[in-house]
């Protein structure tokens, strides 16, 4: 039986991921460690918070104490690696978090396992450590990390520990890096579902700059089939590209949102722009493809409408987030811009 810690499971794709390694692997255990900040929320589990192969622990992936004793206890043989503070805007604002929880943390676990016979140790990592691309080409897995953001060089720096373990110490790993990812109980600071939310109370939709941007869009579960077939099919010390082949604008996205809700062009603004904002990212994706037949199954389009149902079925969930400390954070963002 793999025993897997899934850390920040109880966030946006970290939950989606237990919910499908506990729906479609039945020879799965899943501990589930998450530190509960703002975007973790046990709501996202719904009825697999109680399933019978699956234990939630709050606590922080930083407290060596806590992470020794869950590697031990319950012999994990496989780490994956969600928990990270993942918002580029707020590591503009707080950068030291993000140094804490993706550099330290990322090491407190590494140190967990080091010289243990771990199955694999998979770093979700993403696609913004590659810098920026112009108007053509693609990130491969060979290219230079340039990143821009603190958020990013954050995520570089993990990337690398988890490499030097994996040649110090001989620790199998493998390392992903995803494009956007979008869909269910994403945190409402991200852009669709901000947009989504925004448009849903008639509320202008701020877009960056000229909102030219270009993204490449990864329906979550898409995301998560993929990291699975990291785990289970591919060899240690490789990393992987991981892309839905939707590259769209944040422009276009926004107007898709709006066309799928009947709400008028009009309520976009556009707005003073990111510090050093990527002009677009792009993933070429064929080496997962081509070593495990992953490929997206999951349309933009198809996603995008999937992802706007669901927001308009779950208005509880979402009410329930974005009271309170979500509105102190909106304002601080958006008010002045």
């Amino acid at each position: 039986m793999r025993r897997i810690l899934v850390t920040g499971g109880a966030g946006f794709i970290g939950s989606n991921f237990v919910r499908m390694v506990l729906a479609e692997q039945p020879e799965c255990f899943v501990v589930n460690l998450d530190k509960l900040t703002y975007a973790g929320n046990l709501e996202n589990l719904g009825e697999f918070l109680y399933h019978p192969k699956h234990e939630f622990i709050k606590g922080d992936i930083c407290d060596s104490s806590l992470v020794t004793k869950i590697v031990d206890r319950y012999e994990i043989n496989a780490i994956i690696n969600f928990a990270a503070e993942s918002h580029v805007d707020r590591s503009i604002t707080s950068p030291q978090a993000f140094i804490e929880t993706n550099v330290a943390g990322t090491v407190t676990l590494l140190n967990a396992v080091k010289g243990k016979k771990l199955e694999r140790f998979v770093q979700i990592s993403t696609d913004e450590v590659y810098g920026s691309l112009g108007d053509e080409g693609k990130f491969i897995e060979t290219t230079p990390l340039a990143p821009n953001s603190p958020y990013s060089a954050s995520k570089a720096a993990a990337d690398h520990l988890v490499m030097a373990f994996g040649h110090t110490w001989g620790l199998r790993f493998n390392i992903t890096r995803c494009s956007n990812n979008y869909g269910e109980y994403q945190f409402p600071e991200k852009m669709i579902p901000l947009m989504i939310n925004n448009a849903l109370n008639n509320k202008e939709l701020p877009i960056y700059g000229d909102g030219l941007y270009v993204r490449d869009w990864l329906y979550v579960y898409d995301h998560c089939r993929a990291i699975w077939k990291v785990l289970a099919e591919t060899p240690p010390d490789e990393i992987y590209n991981i892309g839905g082949c939707n590259e769209k604008t944040n422009l276009e996205v926004v107007q898709a949102i709006l066309g799928r809700l009947g709400k008028p062009n009009s309520l976009i603004k556009h707005v003073t722009d990111r510090l050093g904002h990527d002009r677009r990212y792009a993933i070429e994706a064929n080496k997962i493809m081509t070593e495990t037949g992953w490929k997206p199954s999951v349309s933009f389009e198809e996603g995008i409408e999937k992802t706007i149902d669901w927001y308009l079925q779950n208005k509880e969930w979402l009410d329930n987030i974005v009271c309170g400390d979500y509105q102190k954070y909106y304002e601080s963002m958006y008010s002045n811009r």
